[in-house]
């Protein structure tokens, strides 16, 4: 899994790390910022400076031997194929060396789920992602963000695009999110499925 980077022979890319979200401060705590806040973990870990590119906000870092670029697309969600895209194609990375990190209403608070590939589940970010990679099978780490509760009157859309609630402990889950990404980046998917899905 070794890929060129255009102009540079000697650098090395493993894996392009993709955090879905929305941009501005009205949505940087949202639940469907939750790829975001993950990206900004490894970020934070990897001391990464984050420059302009792809319509997004990219970095390099490394962890262990395998070299990193972290991309959060600046385009909204519904349009985050096109800065995605546009990386992998810089960084000639195949879809399958693409982890995307992304919000999921389907799966339990906390619970995620890593995986090669799969369905769309009516998330505007993955149809986009999937539409200009000309395939669904990139990787995805899913991160639970539940379903409004019982009494909650909100609908999915605008429980998505509102903050965690503090005793959702959020931070937990980011911190917990982001060490499966770097188990997957290391020792691959199936040792990230085996110890967090």
């Amino acid at each position: 899994m070794r890929l060129f980077r255009r102009g540079e022979a000697a650098s090395t890319l493993d894996l392009l790390i993709a955090g879905l979200g929305n941009p501005g401060q009205r949505h940087a705590r949202d639940r469907h910022n939750v790829g975001w806040m993950v990206v900004d973990e490894l970020a934070r870990r990897g001391e990464v400076t984050f420059k302009s590119k792809f319509n997004g906000r990219l970095g390099e870092t490394r962890v262990g031997d395998a070299k990193l670029a972290l991309l959060e697309p600046e385009t909204y969600m519904n349009e985050s194929g096109r800065s995605i895209a546009a990386a992998a194609r810089y960084f000639k990375v195949a879809p399958e060396d693409v982890l995307v990190v992304h919000d999921d209403v389907d799966l339990e608070l906390g619970r995620l789920q890593a995986r090669p590939g799969g369905g769309l589940a009516g998330h505007n970010g993955l149809r986009s992602i999937a539409q200009s990679l000309g395939t669904p099978d990139f990787l995805r780490l899913r991160i639970g963000v539940g379903r409004p509760g019982r009494g909650d009157p909100r609908d999915v859309a605008d429980y998505v695009l509102a903050p965690f609630e503090p005793h959702d402990d959020h931070a937990a889950i980011v911190v917990h999110a982001a060490d499966a990404v770097e188990v997957l980046a290391t020792a691959g998917i199936e040792e990230a499925q085996r110890r967090f899905n």
